[in-house]
């Protein structure tokens, strides 16, 4: 009984002293109004840049303390090397607790909506680039080396017509998708709820007429399986309370 209780104090300290509190106060006090900031509803956990802290932040239903952790160690790998940045000029939108690992990229353009659902994740070494809108589901969470991207960066001709191809296009990543490591998802993907995708695959278009619970994989990605999910029943008790314990100091 003493050695559980000693070792909740010592996890709790260990949580305590992991958290960055001066960036965590500076960014919780210029994104949010103060009876929200008193809250401080985002941690900010290790090194952090940040670019641009122009845009706005949202936060819909119940504000919770340290409910956004950016910068977190929840994955094998604990080492960090110092290069989680934020470029927000745009909106972002939580509908809930969210995950962001470490040495993570947002930038959200100027214009642009990115809204991330209730237990959604980026894991360590993410890349989320928004010029126009992405919306990633409840439970939508992404492995280490990922890339969301939803913007072709340059104009495009196509030679045949003439016609200008369009530089950004929406991403909606459905709810409960598993998504593995070193996944790129571009501009125009689309996926159901319950679609798994393959390590090193890339996304391209609109996946949603395969239906549901379905894998993803290939260059560009294609169905491989079907009537196949990850168990999410048999994770999604012991993730909510591992995430909320860690966003509670």
């Amino acid at each position: 009984m003493i050695r559980s209780a000693l070792r909740k104090i010592k996890n709790k300290l260990k949580l305590y002293w992991s958290i960055n509190w001066m960036k965590t106060l500076y960014f919780n006090f210029k994104m949010f109004p103060f009876n929200v900031a008193k809250k401080l509803p985002v941690f900010i956990y290790g090194p952090m840049r940040f670019s641009a802290l122009t845009g706005k932040i949202v936060i819909e239903g119940l504000i919770e303390k340290g409910m956004i952790g950016i910068g977190q160690s929840y994955e094998k790998n604990r080492a960090s090397a110092g290069l989680t940045e934020i470029n927000l000029q745009g909106k972002v939108v939580f509908r809930g607790y969210c995950q962001f690992g470490k040495d993570v990229f947002l930038y959200v353009g100027k214009n642009a909506v990115c809204k991330f659902g209730n237990m959604a994740s980026i894991a360590s070494r993410g890349k989320i680039i928004c010029e126009e809108l992405i919306v990633l589901g409840d439970y939508a969470r992404f492995g280490s080396e990922c890339q969301i991207i939803d913007t072709n960066f340059h104009d495009m001709i196509d030679l045949e017509s003439g016609e200008k191809i369009p530089m950004h296009q929406p991403i909606n990543i459905g709810d409960f998708n598993f998504v593995s490591n070193r996944v790129t998802v571009m501009k125009g993907t689309k996926t159901s709820s319950n679609t798994s995708i393959a390590s090193n695959s890339l996304c391209t278009k609109d996946y949603t007429n395969l239906g549901f619970n379905i894998v993803l994989g290939g260059i560009p990605a294609r169905q491989l399986k079907s009537n196949i999910q990850r168990d999410w029943k048999g994770e999604q008790q012991m993730m909510d309370k591992s995430l909320k314990f860690k966003n509670r100091s």
